[in-house]
Formats: structure tokens, sequence, C-alpha cells
């Protein structure tokens, strides 16, 4: 029987709907790059761009229908950037090359990252390795292996976990190739079964082979350096797993150290023991072997708290369980990278009354006295801007002169690197009455002088000029102020500059009774007025008649 016509069938139902659909099908695909940050990789000469890929399907009309986003890095190495190159003719290239991820805005902030690569260990590692002949090996190249890690092979890595140490060493450290590279890490994350085994290997077999645990620590090390990441650490509890270890490794070495110590002493009274002598040089020799591993272990343990701990809660808890005791026992290493990394973490540590206190009773400043000054600039710095924080304590202050750490820091005031610094921490230490009279056994003096007289700046700044008054409060280095006319220079530009700083310095030089004021009498005879209720030099005849005179 024939149908109504405006009845429909079936197979009329599934055409219109096929055909509905295919109306609504997208039928463009519209993608835009967002540009993101951009940052420094953590173990390469490299830098990290990080952006966002919104890709929209369109439909016949142009209206969007479903729209994703995607997080995106894309890392740019830096060949060939040693202390020579050109970073602005680099970083432009940069720019040029990556005008769809790096707008041309960011032009000085890839500048600064330049800088940064270029002063940074690494990167001078390898730039003096392109000039010169190896002379030392990278302390992390023991443990590569020349096997070619592949991220498709990565279960076959986890099984070599659950094998003998050396099999475990060889696979963590296959697994470390991959780690390394920022683009393996997403997919890393999410393989729960290797961050597991990885961490049950560090908690269960790390004595029996500190390389193993090396390698172990430089995996999670790589996730520490991105705060995404992160949680990983805190879930499988790496953080207190490195710490037990550390703190472990640390006593090893103390009591090993202690062993040499008592055996030199053993050789010293009795010289003709050849068994004694050949026992010390054994222990001695597995000293120095034992202390080069542990400080690979601690570069990139201690690397991997000091990210963790950007979270105050878990710096909370690593103070509570003694890592700063740690830190301060790591500063008699010689390790310069070490020794950065450990006075860092100090100095983020030390902004805290509790923390300060506590490598107050431990002889920090003592320890720190052996690093400053030194040849390493990066290690200068760090060093330089601790002490500065410890400074503020007036006990402290005073330990600093009794270490001998006054002459060492007069003579960075010629170093324009850390000059601030060094002048923010001498004002300190100046505060105090008893140690005013000490900086006239320095060079300090002169080189304060020659700092005002030559400060191309119409005021002098600030740090300068306030370790100048109060230098001059004291009547001996008031003195040497106005040693071969120095007065009369200070005067000179006091006056042609306005400068309401100088002035008062000068009014404090000028109260010291004997020869100092009788000074600041000009050829004419007549005084300068020292006003109660005014903090500048005053004088009574009109400073054109001021400047005939000088």
């Amino acid at each position: 029987s024939t149908l109504p016509c405006d009845v429909l069938t079936h197979a009329d139902l599934r055409l219109r709907r096929c055909s509905i659909k295919m109306q609504e099908e997208p039928r463009y695909l519209k993608r835009r790059v967002i540009p993101g940050s951009v940052d420094v990789h953590p173990t390469e000469c490299a830098l990290v761009v990080h952006y966002q890929v919104e890709a929209t399907l369109l439909g016949d009309y142009g209206d969007p229908m479903l729209g994703e986003q995607k997080d995106c890095q894309k890392v740019i190495r830096v060949r060939g950037l040693g202390e020579g190159s050109d970073v602005g003719t680099l970083a432009q290239q940069i720019v040029a090359k990556c005008s769809n991820l790096v707008h041309p805005a960011k032009l000085p902030e890839i500048e600064q990252l330049l800088y940064y690569l270029q002063n940074r260990r690494d990167t001078a590692r390898s730039a003096a390795a392109k000039r010169k002949p190896p002379k030392a090996k990278d302390p992390f190249e023991e443990n590569e292996i020349s096997e070619r890690a592949a991220i498709d092979d990565i279960e076959d890595y986890c099984e070599l976990l659950y094998e003998k140490v050396e099999d475990k060493v060889r696979g963590t450290a296959l697994i470390l190739q991959l780690s390394r590279n920022p683009d393996n890490l997403e997919e890393l994350s999410q393989n729960e079964v290797m961050l597991g085994a990885l961490a049950r290997v560090l908690r269960e077999d790390w004595s029996r082979s500190l390389e193993l645990a090396t390698n172990i620590a430089y995996i999670f090390f790589c996730f520490s350096s991105f705060s995404d990441f992160q949680g990983i650490l805190q879930q499988h509890k790496v953080g207190a797993t490195c710490m037990a270890i550390a703190e472990s490794e640390v006593k090893k070495y103390e009591k090993l150290r202690g062993d040499v110590a008592k055996r030199k002493r053993k050789v010293d009274e009795d010289k003709k023991n050849d068994d004694a002598r050949k026992e010390f040089e054994k222990r001695k020799k597995q000293l120095v072997v034992i202390g080069r591993k542990q400080d690979q272990f601690f570069r990139v343990a201690f690397y991997l708290l000091l990210n963790i701990a950007e979270d105050t809660r878990v710096e909370m808890k690593m103070v509570n369980k003694q890592i700063v005791p740690m830190l301060i026992s790591l500063l008699d290493r010689d390790n310069i990278e070490l020794l950065i990394l450990v006075v860092s973490f100090l100095k983020k540590l030390s902004i805290f009354v509790e923390n300060k206190d506590a490598m107050a009773k431990l002889s920090v400043v003592e320890k720190m006295a052996r690093i400053v000054p030194c040849e390493h600039d990066v290690l200068l710095h760090v060093s330089v801007r601790f002490l500065l924080n410890l400074s503020f304590d007036p006990q402290l202050r005073e330990t600093m002169v009794k270490a001998g750490l006054l002459p060492k820091l007069v003579s960075l005031l010629t170093n324009e690197q850390v000059l601030v610094f060094v002048l923010c921490l001498l004002y300190h230490i100046s505060m105090d009455d008893r140690c005013k009279s000490m900086f006239s056994y320095t060079d300090c003096i002169p080189l304060v002088m020659k700092l005002i007289l030559e400060c191309p700046e119409e005021k002098v700044e600030l740090e300068i000029i306030a370790l100048g008054i109060n230098l001059a409060a004291n009547k001996r280095n008031a003195e040497l102020m106005c040693d071969k006319g120095g007065h009369r220079l200070l005067m000179r530009r006091a006056l042609k500059t306005r400068d309401s700083l100088l002035l008062k310095m000068l009014r404090v030089v000028s109260q010291h009774e004997g020869p100092t004021r009788n000074l600041f009498v000009v050829s004419s005879g007549v005084d300068l007025l020292i006003c109660e209720n005014c903090e500048i030099c005053m004088p009574l005849i009109s400073i054109q008649q001021m400047l005939w005179h000088l």
C-alpha cells in the first residue's frame, strides 16, 4: 500500500540526518599561536619558549564549532655562546627567526637571558672547551653511557629497574637521557609505573650505589625545574628521601675525615712508621674519591630541594629536618658549583630570623670568610649577597670584623659587579661606632673618596654617600678625607652640584675639633657656620665668593 505524502520512511529519515550532519560538519581549521614566557634551560645552553596553540574548527559560515588549547614549548639551542659573543646581535637573530613565538618587544628580556647563560658555569665551560683542550671532565659525564636512549623503549628501561644494581644504573642513565630533554617530560610524567619504580629504587638501593642515587635524583631534578611537575616529587616523597640520603652521606664523610686527621697525627708523631703512612695515604685517597662522588649527588639533590622550596610549607619541613646544618657543613668543600648552590640556598633561608640564628650558632661567618673573596664571579656575587643578608644582625656584623672580612670587603670596592652589595655591607658595618675606626687601617677612605669625586651622576649615588657620612663620624677617618686637599675637592663638587647629602658629609667632617675644623676656614678668614637646625654647611659668604676662594 502507498504511504501518504507527509509520512517519511526510515530511509528518508536517515538521509535527512546525514544531510544535516554534513551541513554541520566543520569545513575549516583555524590555528592561532599565542606567545608566552621565555626561560633558560636548566641544564643546557638553550632558551625555552613557552607558547599556546589554539585550534578552532569552523563551519561553512565561519562560525566556530569546537576549540581547544594546548601548552607547548620550543627549545632554542644557542650555539657558540662564549665570553666574546655579541649578545645583542644574537638576541636580534633569535627574535627574527622566531618572530611567531617571540615578540620583538621581548628583545631586552632575551638579552638578559643570554647574559645569564653566558655567565653560567656550564656555558663558560663548554665555550672554554672549544678554545682550549679539555682539562677536566664534567662531573656528570662519569654517569653517562654511550648508548642512545629512545622514548619508545621506555618500558624496556623500566624493566631494568628490577634487575641487578649494574642494570639499574644503566636503566636510570637511559631514562636520564630522556628526562634531560624537556619535550619528553610530559610523556614521562604520565608513566606512573616508571615514577613509582624510580622512587622505590632511590629509597631502597641508594646505599648500594651512590651513582644510582645520583642518576635518579637527576631525573627528578629535571621534573622539579618546572612547577607543573613538582607535584610528582611530593607524591613520591622524593624530597624527604634526598634529605635522608644527604644526611647519611654528610655523616659518613665527617667520620672518614676525622679518621684521616687521626691517622695524620700518628704519622706526624712517628714519621718512621711506613705502615701508618701507607694507611694514611690510602684513607686520604678514599676520602677524595668519596668526596667527588658525593659532590655529584649533593649538586643534584640540593638543587632539586631548592626548586621545590619555592613553597614555603615545603621549605619549613626542610628546616625542621635540619637542612641548615647540612648546608653549612658543605661550605668546607672545594667544588665551585656545589658552593654556588649551597650559598644560594643559605641566602634564601637566611631571610627568616630562626634560620639566621641557627646559622650564627654554626659559625657560618667564619666559614664564609674562607670563600670571600674568590676568583669565580658567580660564587663571589652570591656570597656577598648572603653576607649582606646576615649583616642586618649586629652580632654577626661584629663577627665579620673579627673574622677579618673587613679588609677583604674593602678590596672588592674595585669590582663593579658586586660594588653595590659591598657598599651596603660596609655601610652596615660602619653603623657600629666600634667598627668605624677600623676602616682607617684599610684602603676604604681613599676608595670611597675616589667613588664620590668620580661619580658620573650629578648627585652622588646613595650607597656611596651613605657610607661616606658614616665614616666621616670618626675623627681619624675625617682627617684622612681631608688629606691632600680632599676637603676642597669635596666642597667644590658639593657647591657645584648642590648635593645636600654631600654637604651633610662635609658638615659631619667639620664637627670634629682640631685640624679638620680649621681646614674649613677660607682664605678670607670667614668661617663656615655649623648650624644646629640644619644638616648642611651654611657659608657666611656668598657662593660666588666661596668658589672664588676655592
